[in-house]
């Protein structure tokens, strides 16, 4: 393309976006909820129950999760059959790029755990995994109709505090109960002495991810333009979210499970060193 195309196709492109700007600011504007009430039920989903099989209203995030994890266990099933046997000694894009994320957990588990690692690295796998999907699961934007019969979007599983306190638990649990193997009462108690670790793991992946939502239904109902500025924020934030608390999990999980499992006689030699 020469220069006088893509000054051409650079004018154009700013036009439309005038022209765009221009119909947003003469549009009638709609009715809107009040701030208040939308950033409530963003954190309490008091009106915005979804049916589970008819069974139970539960919120929306609750069937993010369920999607979510059928989704990853679909893709595992169909690499470990279709893809993983043709891997090659000179590897493609795809087989490259599974390779990196496996040696990337797998380095993260053996630098923080020399001793005991396999299934730190296949844990924090499948968590950074989890983690990194179920927060890009919003910006799909898939709809439910909720049980007043209203069209709501399906959050991220990690934006509802339950899902959030699930996963913190869940870590913890795994940290403690590889730390009673492991160590035996001496593990056990490294990793009970930290027992504020599965609230800190819970608040942050709920906080984070709760406050790009908040952030984006602000510029929403208080900016014109709101039918730019929100979807850049979204995603934006939601990117940010996504790579951030993916490795804050991954890395506090490998940290507090290396300790909790690390040999009690090496402690020992460490303080016999430094004396």
């Amino acid at each position: 393309m020469s220069k006088k195309q893509k000054t051409v196709s650079a004018v154009i492109f700013a036009v439309i976006i005038l022209l765009l700007l221009i119909g947003a600011l003469l549009a009638p504007s709609q009715e809107k909820e009040p701030i208040k009430e939308a950033m409530r039920e963003a954190v309490l989903h008091e009106h915005t129950k979804v049916g589970l099989f008819g069974l139970i209203d539960v919120n929306p995030a609750l069937i993010s999760a369920f999607a979510v994890t059928a989704v990853i266990t679909l893709f595992c099933i169909v690499v470990r059959i279709f893809v993983i046997p043709k891997f090659t000694e000179i590897p493609g894009k795809f087989q490259l790029l599974l390779e990196q994320a496996v040696k990337y957990f797998s380095n993260l588990a053996k630098t923080n755990s020399p001793h005991r690692n396999n299934l730190l690295g296949a844990y924090v796998f499948v968590a950074g995994v989890y983690v990194f999907i179920s927060t890009l699961w919003e910006l799909l934007g898939f709809q439910a109709v909720s049980t007043e019969g209203a069209s709501v979007t399906l959050a991220a599983p990690l934006a509802d505090i339950n899902g959030a306190i699930a996963m913190g638990f869940m870590s913890y649990m795994f940290i403690l109960i590889s730390g009673i193997v492991c160590g035996k009462a001496h593990g056990a108690i490294n990793a009970l002495k930290d027992f504020s670790l599965p609230i800190s793991m819970s608040f942050r992946l709920f906080g984070a991810l709760l406050s790009g939502a908040l952030v984006t239904d602000l510029v929403y109902h208080y900016f014109a333009l709101s039918f730019v500025l929100p979807v850049f924020v979204g995603v934006m934030f939601t990117l940010l979210h996504a790579i951030i608390q993916t490795y804050v999990l991954t890395m506090l999980v490998s940290v507090f499970y290396g300790e909790s499992t690390e040999p009690h006689e090496r402690k020992k030699k460490r303080k016999k060193a430094s004396a």
